[in-house]
């Protein structure tokens, strides 16, 4: 595969909404969710499909990997794991503090072989209403789950960056906030980190920088820890909904476009069903962070 230039990019794939992404770093596969049309879905950085698996599931907002090889995937009802090899599958997660989940959207590694992660409200977007408050979760390899934070208006990209001991989190269609971490991985000390109503996937790069996307924006939003924008990134027609690193030198990134007006109309209700939304990969000129496997133990 021979490298894009900076400010190239290349169509990997394609759906209607894409949503959850991943970076298979051993099987050197990208794992995307199509949240209307159901199903994680793996290619490879060629755009050379692989295998699919719960394609009848809508909804899917995360995908990440266990370094069992399995595939997790957030979504209504909780977190399902899938081995692509094996072809066992089951749930990571189904209930939270004794009740059945609405719903789950993204997770990130804790560094402690579990991860954290965001709910969110799947039935009242299915409705087409306005979500209730959702929060942030810590999962332990043990599966007990620790309330981190409440409040938020909308959990989505989330990334955390354990050498400042830094979490940040997208409320979406409020704003991108910062947290300080704690030595028992505590959340504390919520702030403001950046002013976009539309902030959607999230990831850093390997000076600490994170990479921020917007649901109604064809660019990357790129901001320092402390909080000063860098230059940022133009991308492909449409709106970014995801954005991971990958590549062998970490300098390869993926990102997920839907329409412009797609997240909208979501929001309110509406129906899309054109094929319009797509996987590109393009090429940075930093490395990204590694996004460690979750270490679960899985049946």
């Amino acid at each position: 595969m021979e490298d894009l230039a900076v400010g190239a990019f290349e169509k990997v794939a394609s759906g209607i909404y894409l949503e959850g992404l991943a970076v298979d770093y051993k099987r050197d596969v990208i794992w995307y969710s199509d949240v209307i049309k159901g199903g994680i879905h793996g290619v490879t950085p060629e755009g050379k499909p692989v295998t699919s698996f719960n394609e009848s599931r809508m909804w899917t907002g995360g995908v990440m990997m266990n370094a069992d090889g399995s595939v997790l995937s957030t979504g209504e009802h909780g977190i399902m794991w899938n081995n692509p090899d094996s072809g066992k599958a089951g749930w990571l997660i189904e209930e939270l503090e004794g009740k059945p989940i609405n719903g789950i959207n993204e997770m990130w590694p804790d560094g402690t072989g579990g991860i954290f992660f965001g709910t969110n409200d799947i039935e009242r977007i299915i409705e087409g209403q306005d979500t209730r408050p959702t929060a942030i979760y810590r999962l332990t390899t043990e599966g007990e789950a620790i309330k981190l934070a409440d409040g938020l208006r909308f959990t989505n990209g989330i990334g955390y960056d354990p050498e400042r001991r830094r979490f940040y989190c997208n409320s979406t269609f409020d704003s991108t906030r910062a947290f300080d971490v704690g030595a028992d991985l505590s959340l504390s000390n919520q702030s403001v980190f950046l002013d976009k109503e539309d902030c959607d996937g999230m990831t850093l790069d390997a000076e600490g920088n994170v990479w921020i996307t917007g649901f109604r924006s064809n660019f990357l939003t790129r901001v320092r820890p402390d909080g000063t924008e860098l230059p940022r990134v133009e991308t492909p027609a449409g709106s970014i909904t995801q954005v991971r690193f990958g590549g062998p030198d970490m300098m390869d990134y993926y990102i997920n476009s839907v329409p412009a007006d797609g997240g909208d109309t979501l929001k309110e209700g509406g129906e899309l069903t054109s094929e319009n939304s797509f996987l590109f990969r393009g090429r940075s000129e930093v490395p990204g962070m590694v996004i460690e496997p979750a270490r679960f133990t899985l049946g």
